[in-house]
């Protein structure tokens, strides 16, 4: 089995999610994604909405059976990324997993906890997001992992891939942002 992880706050969903969603189902060959909406963002000042309003929003933004909608982090306890894949890898030990990510993720992903580990315990799948394409080239986690990067052209290779293993993907973008959705006050989380 194939799983995409798309973790996130989440707050709100909305199409841009289920557009990179589809995209990385058809890119990187996935049977499954699952939505892991966070407790909360560390990296983040500001808490999210309650996380039964992300749930629900998110299962109506997302209705693809291929796709699970699900707070596992809230209930494994974890707070990290590198924690919860940690218990993931550990739980299901014959699933091929894929981290899925944004080029805008990249960028920073040297903040993460533990960011080095994460390459070791999954694969990377890195979508196009808009503006973030150039600066993503100089993101320090794409230096130092450059050997690990699979051209594009193998994407669909890249669950299967010795670890540490990544590829940067096209697609058609979406602008849409959680954060835009909630300064114009649509989202009243």
């Amino acid at each position: 089995m194939r799983i995409g992880l798309l973790g996130g706050s989440f707050d709100p969903a909305h199409a841009g999610h289920a557009h990179i969603t589809r995209e990385a189902m058809r890119r990187f060959g996935l049977d499954r994604v699952w939505w892991l909406v966070s407790p909360g963002n560390p990296l983040k000042p500001r808490g999210p909405a309650p996380m039964g309003q992300r749930l629900a929003e998110a299962r109506r933004v997302m209705r693809d059976p291929r796709v699970v909608i699900s707070d596992l982090e809230a209930r494994l306890g974890t707070r990290y990324t590198a924690q919860t894949l940690k218990r993931l890898t550990a739980l299901y030990p014959g699933v091929q997993f894929v981290w899925l990510m944004g080029a805008d993720n990249l960028i920073q992903f040297d903040r993460w906890d533990h960011w080095r580990a994460i390459f070791g315990q999954v694969r990377v799948g890195v979508l196009a997001r808009p503006g973030a394409r150039m600066a993503m080239r100089s993101a320090r986690a794409a230096r130092i992992f450059e050997a690990a990067r699979l051209p594009a052209g193998r994407a669909r290779a890249l669950p299967a891939a010795p670890m540490p293993a990544w590829c940067f993907v096209q697609i058609p973008m979406s602008d849409m942002s959680s954060s835009e959705i909630r300064a114009r006050g649509i989202w009243t989380g």
